[in-house]
This record gives C-alpha cells, sequence and structure tokens, in this order.
C-alpha cells in the first residue's frame, strides 16, 4: 500500500516534464512562439551549398558534340517556320507538317497527337484526381483542336525501357520568337541525338501545341502516354486534320502516312523531361541568363541533383548566369536589411570568437536568400504549378523548366548563332549525365527549399521553426482541459446535494459538448470547400458575388454557432475553456495532417494561426487592467486579420501593391486552387475558416 502511494506521489519523470509546462503554458507558447519565428529568419544562414550526390551523372565529363553544322540546320529549320504563313488556319496546321517532316526525315518516328481544351467543370468528388483529358465538348471541331507532335529516337544501347523527354511548347494561334527559337533548340539536341552512339535511353521530343495552355497540352498527352484513351478524341483517327501543303522554298512536302500519324507511339519510362523555353524580350543583362522553375504541384519538387547539374553545367560549361524566382518586394524592405545587418555583425562576432564558426553572412547575401527563400516557400505553399514541368510530377517524374534569357544585340544574327549553340550543348550535357543513370533520381533530396541557384534548405532545417510554432498548441489544450476540469468539478461539489448526484459520475465528459461543436464547425467548413462547384451551378456568378458569399456565410454561421451560455459563471467558464482547448487541439491536428501533404502550407499557416488560436478569450466589457486591454485588443486583431478574405487582402497588401486589386480577387484566387486542385484550398476552407470561426465563438462566450 505504501508502494502505492509512493509511485502515485512520484510520477515518471516525463509526466513530470508534462504537467511542468502546463503550469507555464503561457511561458512555454511565447518562447516557442518566438523561437520558431527566429528559426524561420536564420534559414538563409543556415542554407548549404548544393551537391551532385549521385557520382553516376557525372557532369562536363565528355565534351560537348554539337557542331555549327547542327546550329546551321537549326537555322535553317526556323527559317521555313518563321516563313510560314502567319494566318492561324495555316500555323495549326503547318507546324505540325513541319516537325513531323523534318523528325521523320532524321530517322525518328513520329505521330501527332490531338486534344481538346480542358472543361472547367469539375467534380468535388474527383478533387485530387488528374483532370481527364479526353472529355471535350460535343459541338468541338477540327480547328478547335491542339496538336502535339512527337518524335522518338529509339537508343541503340539501350533496351528501350527508359526514356528521356524533352518539351518545346509554341503557340498555334500566334507563334513568337522565343518560341521559334525553343522549336530551333529541340531541333539541333534531336538531329544531334539521332546520330550518336551513346544512348542508353530512349529521347522523346514533344513539340507541345500551347493553344490552350501550356500545361494542358503536357498533361493531355501524358495521360494517354500512361493511360490509353479509347473513344472521345478516338473516333478523329479517321480523319487527319492536316492538309497537305507546300513550304515557302518551293519543294513539295513528302506525303505521310496519316494512319502512321495518328498511331500513338511511346518509349519507355522516363527518368526525367526538360521543358525548354526563350524568353520573348531580351532583357539587359550582363550576359545570357538561365531560369529554373521547379515548383509543381501541392509543393512537389523535382530531385535537387536535377536542378544541381543544369546550374553546374550552365554555370561552368557554357558561363550563363542561373537565376531562380525572388520575392522582389523583399528586395527593398527595411527591416529585412536591418536585420540582415544584425545577423552579419553576429556572424562576424561569432568567427572572430572560433573560426570554425562559419556562420557569418553579408547583408546582400541574406536579403536575396530571404527573398529567393520566401518565394520558394510561397510557391509550393500555393501548390500551384510555376510551369507545364509540374505534370510531371503527377507521375512521378523528375522535370524542370529551363527559360533562356538573350542579351540585346545590334548583331542579331550572331547573337541567335550563340544562343543556339550554347543553349543546345547545355541541354546536351544535361541529357548525356541523365543517360547515365542506372536508376531513377533518388541520391538527393526531393523535400527543400531554395535560397539561391547553389543553396538549399532540408527538410531536417526547415522542419525546426514549424515543431517550435506548433509545438505549444498540445501543452496549451492539455493546461486548458485540467483548469477546465478542476473548474467543473468545482462546480459540481459546490452545487451537489446528494452523493449520490448522477452529475457528479459524468462530470468528466462535459467537454464533448465542446467537441460536438468544433465537429459541427469543421463539417461547415468541408460544405464550404463546395461554394465553387455550387457557384458554377448559377448563371451570370460574379467573382464580387463570391467574395460576398465568403463574408455573409461566415458572420451567419458564426451567429448561429453562438449557443446560449449557462448562468452560472463557473459553468460558462468551464465550457469557454473546453472550447478552446479542443479547438486547439483540432488545429494541431489539422496542421500536422498538412504538413504532410505540403510543408510549406503547414509553416505559413501555422504562423497565421497559432497566435489566433492561443489568445482566444472571451471579450471582457469591463476594464480590468491593463493586460486585460492588450489581451482584448489583440483579440480583435487577430480576428481581424485572421478572416481568409482579410488575410488574402493583407498579404498581398505586404507582397505587392493593392492599388489595382479588386474584391473579386480573392474569389478568383480561390476559384484557381480549386480548379488546380491545391490541397492549401481545402486547407484554408476545412482547417483555417473553423480555426477562425471557433476562435471567434469564444471571443462571443461570457467570461
Amino acid at each position: 500500500m505504501a508502494e502505492t502511494e509512493a509511485v502515485k506521489s512520484n510520477p515518471r519523470p516525463i509526466i513530470r516534464i508534462g504537467l511542468f509546462f502546463m503550469s507555464h503554458s503561457l511561458l512555454v507558447s511565447v518562447v516557442c512562439y518566438v523561437a520558431g519565428i527566429f528559426a524561420l529568419l536564420l534559414l538563409p544562414i543556415l542554407s548549404k551549398n548544393t551537391y551532385i550526390s549521385e557520382n553516376a551523372l557525372m557532369p562536363g565529363s565528355a565534351s560537348p558534340m554539337l557542331s555549327n553544322d547542327d546550329v546551321s540546320e537549326a537555322n535553317r529549320f526556323m527559317n521555313q517556320i518563321s516563313n510560314l504563313d502567319s494566318s492561324f488556319s495555316r500555323l495549326r496546321i503547318e507546324v505540325p507538317r513541319l516537325i513531323a517532316h523534318h523528325i521523320s526525315a532524321m530517322g525518328g518516328e513520329v505521330n501527332h497527337h490531338k486534344f481538346g481544351p480542358q472543361l472547367k467543370k469539375q467534380h468535388p468528388l474527383r478533387f485530387f484526381t488528374i483532370h481527364d483529358p479526353g472529355t471535350i465538348q460535343d459541338n468541338f471541331t477540327c480547328s478547335s483542336l491542339g496538336t502535339n507532335t512527337i518524335g522518338i529516337i529509339r537508343a541503340p544501347r539501350g533496351d528501350g525501357k527508359e526514356a528521356i523527354l524533352l518539351v518545346t511548347p509554341y503557340n498555334s494561334s500566334k507563334i513568337t520568337t522565343g518560341e521559334v527559337l525553343a522549336l530551333g533548340i529541340g531541333y539541333s539536341i534531336f538531329s544531334l541525338l539521332s546520330r550518336v552512339t551513346w544512348l542508353a535511353k530512349d529521347i522523346i521530343w514533344l513539340a507541345s501545341d500551347s493553344r490552350h495552355g501550356e500545361y494542358r497540352a503536357v498533361t493531355a498527352w501524358l495521360r494517354e502516354y500512361h493511360t490509353p484513351l479509347f473513344g472521345g478524341l478516338g473516333k478523329l483517327q479517321d480523319e487527319l486534320c492536316l492538309e497537305p501543303s507546300s513550304f515557302s522554298e518551293g519543294k513539295p512536302l513528302e506525303t505521310i502516312d496519316a494512319r502512321n500519324l495518328d498511331t500513338f507511339r511511346r518509349a519507355g519510362t522516363m527518368a526525367a523531361a526538360l521543358v525548354v523555353k526563350v524568353a520573348d524580350t531580351s532583357s539587359e543583362l550582363e550576359k545570357d541568363a538561365l531560369s529554373i522553375y521547379a515548383e509543381a504541384s501541392n509543393g512537389q519538387m523535382p530531385n535537387l541533383d536535377l536542378i544541381n547539374i543544369v546550374n553546374y553545367l550552365a554555370v561552368y560549361g557554357q558561363g550563363l548566369r542561373v537565376r531562380v524566382e525572388k520575392m522582389y518586394s523583399f528586395l527593398h524592405s527595411h527591416w529585412l536589411k536591418g536585420l540582415g545587418g544584425v545577423f552579419e555583425s553576429l556572424g562576424k562576432l561569432a568567427k572572430s570568437l572560433n573560426p570554425e564558426w562559419n556562420f557569418d553572412i553579408s547583408i546582400a547575401e541574406y536579403i536575396e536568400g530571404s527573398a529567393t527563400l520566401a518565394s520558394s516557400l510561397y510557391n509550393q505553399a500555393l501548390g500551384v504549378p510555376t510551369g507545364s514541368h509540374g505534370a510531371f510530377r503527377d507521375y512521378q517524374i523528375d522535370a524542370i523548366t529551363m527559360e533562356i534569357s538573350h542579351q540585346m544585340s545590334s548583331n542579331y544574327r550572331n547573337r541567335q548563332n550563340e544562343l543556339l549553340t550554347r543553349s543546345g550543348r547545355l541541354i546536351e550535357g544535361v541529357i548525356r549525365s541523365i543517360n547515365n543513370l542506372l536508376e531513377k533520381f533518388h541520391q538527393s533530396f526531393f523535400l527543400y527549399l531554395l535560397t539561391s541557384p547553389n543553396k538549399f534548405v532540408s527538410v531536417g532545417v526547415y522542419m525546426i521553426p514549424f515543431a517550435l510554432l506548433v509545438a505549444p498548441l498540445p501543452v496549451v489544450a492539455a493546461a486548458l482541459f485540467s483548469a477546465a476540469s478542476r473548474i467543473s468539478s468545482e462546480g459540481q461539489v459546490a452545487t451537489s446535494t446528494s452523493v449520490k448526484n448522477p452529475s457528479n459520475k459524468f462530470r468528466s465528459w462535459r467537454w464533448l459538448a465542446a467537441a460536438k461543436t468544433v465537429f459541427i464547425v469543421h463539417f461547415w467548413g468541408a460544405l464550404m470547400t463546395l461554394l465553387p462547384y455550387l457557384s458554377g451551378q448559377i448563371p451570370e456568378f460574379t467573382p464580387a458575388t463570391g467574395v460576398w458569399l465568403w463574408i455573409v456565410l461566415p458572420v451567419i454561421s458564426l451567429l448561429l454557432f453562438t449557443f446560449p451560455r449557462r448562468k452560472g459563471s463557473q459553468s460558462s467558464t468551464a465550457e469557454w475553456m473546453y472550447l478552446k482547448s479542443v479547438t486547439i487541439a483540432a488545429a494541431f491536428i489539422g496542421l500536422s495532417l498538412m504538413s504532410v501533404i505540403n510543408f510549406a502550407t503547414a509553416e505559413i499557416g501555422a504562423i497565421l494561426l497559432v497566435p489566433m488560436c492561443l489568445m482566444a478569450a472571451p471579450l471582457s466589457i469591463k476594464i480590468q487592467s491593463l493586460r486585460t486591454i492588450v489581451q482584448g485588443a489583440c483579440n480583435l486583431i487577430f480576428a481581424f486579420l485572421g478572416f481568409p478574405p482579410l488575410t488574402f487582402f493583407v498579404l498581398k497588401g505586404a507582397i505587392q501593391d493593392l492599388e489595382s486589386t479588386s474584391i473579386g480577387e480573392f474569389w478568383t484566387w480561390m476559384v484557381s486552387l480549386w480548379e488546380w486542385s491545391s490541397a492549401t484550398y481545402v486547407f484554408i476552407c476545412m482547417v483555417h475558416l473553423p480555426c477562425w470561426a471557433l476562435c471567434a465563438v469564444t471571443l462571443l462566450q461570457r467570461s
């Protein structure tokens, strides 16, 4: 008996630690949240230099084989495209025929792939599924279809089980100079690879018709590549929508069997894909630049080794300046400049104390790294692909978009030849490195944030701020639940007139009422996710109407969720504490689940939701102390900023200019997230909005 009492009086160390944190939950919350924000600001300093993990890639180990003859052939090919009739009815016919003719002349296999525009309608039950590109309108015409042209080179040293894809998008409605250059680069690479003997993987050249969008053209072809379609567009196989013609040179085009063109051809499993684009407008740069876009849907990223070999070959092989997207508003931020100065001073101090502590960073480097990190975090959190390369990640294929920007020059012809040579040799080197792989990319990172083209933050580092941000949630939830149970127990003892009172037996289950409220609010949030689908059924529905729905429905629902409270002060206090405890627990679960789907969304969501949930408390009409005033003001600020439409406009104002913003822009943004099947849309409707509503209900409680 004495041993049992000793065990009860001396709980295990982990329990004592938990009780200590619960008793000091306010201090734990402040320390953890501030530490999480500080750790997030430290990420540009903690970033590491990129390195190639897979030794088999061996970038730059072989000399480029692309010659001036290949460039000359590419120039002739580009001239043929430029000399075509610029009318849309001719371009959509002539460009695919011209590309197919040259692919066939080089000994490659060629076929056309027809697809229609993507329908806007989306069923809620198929939210996370890949859109079916075979679904087209009943009244389609041949002129409304896009035509991809696909060329395949069978590897002389391969077994046909693997392939490398090269994508060059162009708009058949009005082809631009940059698109012609991209097609020329694709032609020169395909021409070279059709003659080499070292290929171990098949090469696929996809000249994608982007008249319905670059992403649409690629995803339609990918869907049929992996899931053959029967019916739908298959009925067009009997008729060829391309008409015979001749080119400006006066030589008739050789006849290609229509049945061969319409026979869908496949190669092996794709090891990687490269989307090549050339910027239409030249910019005043010190030298030619290469922009890399890597973000795919729901924060997915390609293997870091793919970016590393492109960066290595571009910088050290072709002398290109490599760029990744930045949050340009951060580059002129005064507070970020001041923070960079503090970190620079601390880094110098640390290095003076110990030369091995290499934490020194200049102000310019910190600002540049922070702007790039913010852009990488934002693009991943948005969940929308930054280019047509995003379609490949849905099939677990590593892909990036390479956009080349060239200098302005009076000698355009020489600059064009130089651009073709440098770009072609770069892509040749990347393909040669991927060709060396015996398996898919797997050695390097898939979860990372970029701070520059050659620096990154791995998931093991950037998960620390998130862990610190959400750490207070379970602690505060447990502390509130314990306090509410104690208050409820004291109230039961005070009002009990008999030992046999049944309410004493079930007093520990009073939190179920709060859990029921939380469940109803989250179910209401799930119904809010259907707004874009329901709005599509309403004729003449405008974005402004959608925003007003987002404002009116939550306010009405908020009034319904604020149930009448009991008259006893102790009972009322216990009820709002139970409600806040379950709300915080639900927020913790929602953020944790979101971190599995899209870590960047969870990171940004934690910054917004954690202080709002922790600060929520019933507003007091009576001014009792300075703490009451500050707490009430903070609650009102968080309730105002936490409402999703207002959060959108505040963040947009912090990043961009609000002068050109309309009230319907929030609805347009939400609908775009819905159409792209972004998990961020689900997070906003089913985690962020319910947490805001529950915090608002807590504010309206009677303390």
